[in-house]
């Protein structure tokens, strides 16, 4: 008898430590905000390698491929940290660009010359528009600090990248999206909704305001906007 009741303790002893187990690992669990950020940042990340290559290969203006050469170097470096804490936390990232995207990269394909340019510029300032709403959204409601860490790293790159668009846009005559008052970008044009992140084709509201986000370009060519997911 006296051993049964050392071994119903030694049970009881073992479930005591596995159950705190558990609840640290169901708690280690990203939330549903930082897994769909590392899946959306992943994809900027793959699309802007691919329009990197593309700006490289087929620009006309040469700060279309100077700024293809950057961003593609960016994004890669970028990219790896998001991989690997993506590993860390077990989340699985997708292996391709979003659909929207992936619609930007084809016309892409598809133009030369200054039109290459112009598409080129266009689409790269509503994606990088709408990385940094993702970015900032991240930063003020992710609840995993290496993710949050993550999205503070990638900021500022991301803001980088805009300012050398909007500076490029300017010197070609490409219309700029409009700016917040706080000086965050918003993209303007069309008045058109931009696909939110993943391409739920939800609205995606400028940062610091409650408007839509127009699709990009601000002309008359639909252009999907490589948004994030």
């Amino acid at each position: 008898m006296l051993g049964i009741k050392r071994l119903g303790l030694l049970a009881a002893l073992v479930l005591v430590g596995v159950a705190p187990a558990a609840a640290a690992q169901a708690a280690a669990q990203p939330s549903t905000q930082d897994t769909q950020y590392l899946q959306a940042v992943h994809q900027v990340n793959l699309f802007e390698i691919t329009a990197g290559d593309l700006a490289q290969q087929k620009g006309q203006n040469q700060g279309v491929k100077d700024l293809g050469a950057m961003f593609k170097a960016d994004h890669t470096q970028l990219d790896q940290t998001v991989q690997q804490t993506a590993s860390q936390l077990g989340v699985e990232l997708p292996n391709e660009p979003s659909a929207d995207q992936q619609a930007v990269i084809d016309q892409l394909n598809n133009a030369s010359g200054a039109e290459f340019d112009r598409l080129w510029v266009t689409s790269e300032l509503a994606g990088h528009v709408q990385a940094i709403q993702a970015t900032q959204t991240e930063i003020s409601q992710g609840s995993e600090p290496s993710v949050v860490q993550l999205a503070q790293t990638a900021l500022p790159t991301l803001q980088a990248h805009y300012d050398e668009l909007v500076q490029l846009a300017n010197e070609l005559g490409i219309p700029v999206p409009q700016t917040s008052a706080s000086g965050t970008p918003s993209p303007g044009g069309t008045g058109t909704e931009s696909p939110a992140p993943g391409g739920t084709g939800t609205e995606s509201p400028a940062p610091g305001t409650g408007t839509e986000s127009p699709a990009p370009g601000g002309g008359t060519t639909e252009t999907p906007a490589p948004g994030v997911s």
